[in-house]
């Protein structure tokens, strides 16, 4: 008789619980290598600050007189803006007047105050001004220069107009960028739209370097890097982050050099090598906050699709709490036609337009395999989007199994894509 065991996968805010039978299947449970949380953060925080890579110490860049801008991820990424911004104020050497704090949404929504002091604190938010970036207004995003490919960089006049910008953010693999942080806080995350859909398009995203884990060569962050390269920021704050989004370690400098140290420690943690493609691959979409639509969770698809058979079956469990989402493009890219094809066909083929880079890699996914999908979103919301819904994950897995035979070799990713997998061979 197979032993069955529980293996427990993130979803929302809490997990979802999957009995796994040796029985039925060949199961592989694939994970990073998470380190512990860092021993006396703060502490760690303030000697990085004052011994930083490739750039003056803190206390010795910021004058008295400046106005610091310190741009952060909105609340779709678990940045520990909580911890971070208290410490970083204490080390500052200006008052709390001078300071604004920028939340990076990209295209994304404006956070609610309601979200902001989820994310900051009520105490945090009484003290400083904390703005959401609009990347739809013309007037607040002026241009400051072009890339080499003609890309024009619109940032915020908030982030140009200080006198010293201050990057926070968290290092984790990016399905298209290879890794997140860095350069990313503010292309796109202060940029104007006009710089979003550029540094975003198709033939970019469609680059075979453009993806988890790859830095050198890969399209997009090249793009990136030229058009920050316009108004640099002067200090940046990046960490790691483990399963519980505890800080592991942080990578604090200049942005290119403490970027670059910190990516080279999350490849080592977090990709992992298989030897074979597999029938079922089952994710997560990592939980709260990345959970929170559809649009994001094309993310924990995307690192299943790594290691998927041709043919094969991707199950995902999103909470998806925000939607699909009800804005941008991405709903209506995806309803196009009756296949993936479809999609790709008005990708290509229309003007770039909001969120066609995450319909793009959803339909090239659709392309070589099937998506099941567990949520909290109406079927009909999840089916509009070529995908599968499912209303019991379990069983979901149990049909897939039964569909390509006993004994079925099975993946699963329960940090999602905080767990690169990719082929040995």
């Amino acid at each position: 008789m197979g032993q069955t065991q529980q293996i427990d996968i993130a979803f929302g805010k809490g997990s979802l619980p999957i009995q796994v039978d040796s029985d039925l299947a060949d199961w592989w449970v694939i994970r990073p290598e998470f380190e512990k949380a860092a021993a006396e953060a703060e502490r760690r925080f303030c000697e990085a600050c004052d011994y930083p890579k490739g750039c003056e110490p803190l206390a010795d860049l910021v004058s008295p007189d400046d106005r610091v801008v310190i741009v952060t991820s909105d609340g779709t990424r678990p940045v520990p803006n909580h911890l971070l911004l208290p410490w970083l104020l204490e080390l500052l050497p200006v008052p709390d007047s001078q300071v604004t704090v920028l939340l990076g949404t990209g295209t994304h929504r404006a956070n609610t105050s309601e979200e902001i002091c989820s994310m900051f604190g009520k105490e945090l938010v009484g003290r400083v001004d904390i703005l959401n970036h609009d990347a739809y207004d013309d007037k607040l995003n002026p241009k400051v220069g072009e890339t080499s490919s003609g890309t024009p960089v619109h940032l915020d006049r908030a982030y140009l107009e200080a006198d010293k910008r201050i990057v926070l953010g968290f290092i984790e693999p990016h399905f298209f960028a290879g890794f997140s942080g860095g350069a990313k806080g503010v292309a796109p995350g202060v940029a104007g739209i006009e710089t979003i859909l550029r540094l975003h398009r198709a033939e970019l995203i469609a680059h075979p370097q453009s993806t988890w884990g790859v830095v050198d060569g890969n399209t997009i962050q090249g793009e990136i890097s030229e058009a920050v390269g316009c108004c640099p920021p002067d200090f940046l704050v990046n960490v790691t982050l483990n399963a519980e989004k505890a800080i592991t370690d942080f990578f604090v400098g200049d942005y290119r050099k403490a970027h670059s140290e910190g990516c080279e420690r999350v490849k080592s943690s977090s990709m992992v090598s298989v030897p074979e493609p597999f029938p079922i691959v089952v994710t997560s979409n990592s939980g709260f906050p990345l959970d929170q639509n559809l649009y994001q969770t094309v993310k924990g698809m995307s690192a299943a699709a790594r290691i998927v058979s041709e043919g094969g079956a991707i199950l995902v469990a999103s909470e998806c709490s925000d939607g699909i989402p009800d804005h941008g493009d991405f709903a209506r890219l995806m309803k196009n036609g009756e296949g993936p094809s479809d999609v790709l066909h008005a990708v290509y083929e229309e003007e770039p337009v909001l969120d066609q880079w995450q319909a793009q890699i959803l339909a090239g996914i659709l392309e070589r395999s099937e998506v099941d999908v567990y949520s909290n979103l109406p079927p009909q919301d999840v089916s509009s989007c070529k995908l599968r819904p499912v209303d019991d994950f379990q069983e979901s897995i149990s049909r897939r199994i039964e569909r390509v035979g006993k004994g079925a070799r099975v993946a699963i990713l329960p940090d999602g894509p905080l767990t690169i997998p990719y082929l040995s061979t």
